[in-house]
């Protein structure tokens, strides 16, 4: 959530905010409802003043001004549930630098790197894969239903190299590599800013009132709830690896074949707490840990900036890395990083301890690997002639082979 000191001295800056990120938000009625509330509670502190005041020398007055009180009380309980329905929706504000736009046509092409390659094989990597028998959603879909698929064989050596290309570098550059649970509370999600939008795409399972994860990031965030760090332990750089999962609502039609977009996929995400000043550097930190790992692959990508009306709600900056698909002739998305400043810190309650006090630290995630998407980046862009694939130098080390046939 945001400061709300912020919407009460500038809600005008609020408003355009959520214009540019395209949410409607009733920001008079939160501020209407939030003078009402304080008021309220004014009210109750000046009549428990005069009831502690009067204490044995009127009872009778003491009696009465407690029975005002117990009226007053349920009042204020449902302004301020009101209050919090309402002020969750006001989504995270973006930096100043953020391109202004309504939707993914106002993002920026800001870095290309490498080029498609002249006279490249363009099969798609479902015709390949299934040759090579790696790759199997008729068997998913048999098991499972559609959007999910089987990775076995070469695919699934590719995946344990890119994990482990993944945690040699990170950790290298600091960063603790972390397992986390793939169920988490409800109100954990919420915290992480996921449910007042985008609550269609998440797997909720009533019988346990858990969510399942659409990435790592919604159960690494709350591992520090309610903790204050110290000032000399940011930034705290965390690595994960988990499977994820999303219903993908709204997407029918799209991608329907093959692993693309699926409901269960496994990714290596990046998280990291830092101090208010760092969130700009900890964010090109994470981009240039992202555009290592793809140089390290050697397949072509560009990043993309995007702009206010393709942010999501906890994001405040955010950039993709769009990678080139030959097979399907053009980029796409395979990483996402994204600054969100102070929210989810506010909602999660993690703090940190300065000179002067305790101040909310900033969060930031980032896409180390999204695992399907980028065995279907290596397969496009590795195949060879006779149909086989070469397996990128930098992972050979780690699966000991060099070619899936």
């Amino acid at each position: 959530m945001i400061d709300i000191k912020l919407l009460r001295e500038n809600p005008e800056k609020v408003k355009k905010a959520c214009q540019n990120k395209r949410v409607v938000v009733d920001i008079d009625k939160i501020l209407e409802i939030d003078k009402k509330k304080r008021e309220l509670i004014q009210q109750i502190e000046n009549l428990k003043a005069e009831k502690n005041k009067l204490a044995a020398k009127d009872i009778e007055k003491g009696k009465e001004l407690k029975e005002k009180i117990k009226q007053l009380e349920p009042e204020l309980e449902n302004l301020e549930k009101e209050f919090n329905e309402l002020f969750l929706q006001i989504p995270n504000l973006p930096l100043d630098d953020v391109p202004i736009g309504k939707d993914e046509g106002g993002n920026k092409t800001i870095k290309t790197w490498d080029q498609p390659k002249a006279g490249q094989l363009k099969s798609n990597y479902l015709d390949l894969a299934e040759k090579l028998d790696i790759i199997d959603v008729k068997r998913a879909a048999k098991v499972a239903g559609t959007r999910f698929g089987y990775i076995k064989g070469g695919a699934a050596m590719l995946e344990m190299g890119l994990i482990g290309l993944v945690f040699d570098v990170l950790t290298k550059e600091g960063f603790i590599p972390v397992f986390p649970p793939v169920m988490i509370k409800p109100e954990m999600m919420k915290a992480m800013g996921y449910i007042e939008r985008g609550g269609d795409e998440i797997y909720y399972i009533p019988s346990d009132n858990m969510y399942l994860i659409g990435t790592s990031e919604q159960s690494v965030g709350p591992m520090h709830s309610n903790e204050v760090f110290n000032e000399k332990d940011l930034p705290k750089r965390y690595i994960s690896f988990s499977t994820c999962f999303r219903k993908e609502a709204g997407s029918y039609g799209k991608d329907t074949k093959g692993i693309l977009r699926v409901h269960q996929f496994d990714k290596v995400e990046m998280f990291v707490f830092c101090k208010p000043e760092d969130s700009t550097k900890e964010h090109k930190l994470l981009l240039s840990m992202e555009e290592k790992l793809m140089k390290l692959l050697k397949i072509p990508y560009r990043v993309v900036q995007m702009c206010t009306g393709d942010l999501g709600d906890p994001a405040a900056a955010k950039y993709d890395i769009e990678t080139w698909l030959p097979g399907q002739n053009e980029y796409r998305e395979t990483h996402s990083t994204s600054n969100c400043t102070d929210f989810q810190a506010r909602r999660l309650n993690v703090k940190y301890k300065t000179k002067n006090g305790l101040e909310f630290v900033h969060t930031l995630n980032g896409t180390a690997f999204a695992i399907g998407r980028t065995i279907i980046a290596i397969i496009e862009n590795y195949q060879q002639k006779d149909g086989s694939i070469k397996v990128p130098k930098v992972l050979q080390k780690y699966i000991k082979i060099k070619t899936i046939k």
